[in-house]
């Protein structure tokens, strides 16, 4: 609790030699609503205690207990998530180990969506260059390129893949690839195909497309995402709901992931 306003906040311990790298993004970004910021740091002799503002839940636990989202709804905090990604990238830092629970809510109400820390992210040397050969992050998110070849990829054009997941996720209630057998996910992945669910609206079923593919320089860059229709115009409440089919299956359902969603790709 900060000891002069009484607001809780989140902390986060650090080993000593390796806080001000953790940090540093922080003081490259400028300030925004959609990401978290430092509220304080206190330095010890061994560890390095960062504050930041206290979160209400994250948005894995939301979509988990409300099995998929409206479409209106999910616009509404996925508009705030890809502001939160857009002004990483336009600031020259890539975010990498993308998902739903990195994303936490500002309010009570579960209103406000901001990137819950940047300690996993990567600072640009050079803003032209995003290139990347490290392969951390959740399986369920992983782009094709990563796992298809050991050639560098674009960091950026697998940030975007990954809110193609995280959308997919919210609208239909499960991964759009899910196996419980690691070697059958990711091949599933490396094909690039889904299935889009004949409840969402064509719009939906377009920015999906636009972000799920296959080839990184097709996907929609996270400037343009906004110029998307599927933001500008509200679904008809006419819509055709998703069937229950679509999301009876335990299989299909946002998995609880304890350990496992944090492991690396390869052990």
């Amino acid at each position: 609790m900060n000891t002069d306003t009484g607001d809780e906040l989140l902390c986060k311990v650090f080993d000593m030699g390796v806080y001000q790298e953790k940090i540093r993004p922080y003081g490259i970004l400028p300030a925004h609503k959609n990401v978290a910021g430092i509220r304080d740091i206190i330095l010890g002799e061994r560890k390095a205690y960062v504050f930041l503002d206290k979160d209400f839940g994250d948005m894995h636990t939301l979509v988990k207990s409300c099995r998929r989202l409206d479409e209106e709804h999910a616009c509404r905090l996925f508009r705030q998530v890809a502001q939160a990604v857009a002004h990483c990238h336009q600031a020259g830092i890539v975010l990498g180990d993308l998902k739903l629970r990195k994303f936490v809510f500002a309010d009570e109400k579960r209103t406000q969506v901001r990137l819950e820390s940047l300690e996993d992210c990567r600072v640009l040397e050079d803003p032209n260059d995003d290139s990347m050969s490290d392969t951390h992050g959740c399986p369920a998110y992983v782009s094709p390129e990563i796992l298809s070849s050991s050639a560098p990829y674009s960091g950026k054009m697998a940030d975007m893949w990954s809110l193609g997941v995280m959308l997919y996720t919210m609208l239909v209630g499960r991964y759009p690839f899910h196996d419980p057998d690691p070697a059958t996910l990711f091949s599933k992945i490396r094909r690039g195909q889904c299935c889009l669910p004949e409840g969402l609206s064509p719009k939906a079923k377009c920015l999906l497309q636009s972000l799920l593919r296959k080839e990184p320089w097709e996907r929609l860059t996270a400037n343009e995402l906004f110029a998307h229709p599927w933001f500008h115009q509200p679904p008809s409440s006419q819509e055709v709901a998703l069937g229950e089919q679509e999301v009876s299956s335990a299989e299909q359902m946002v998995p609880s992931f304890d350990v496992e969603e944090d492991d690396d790709l390869f052990c």
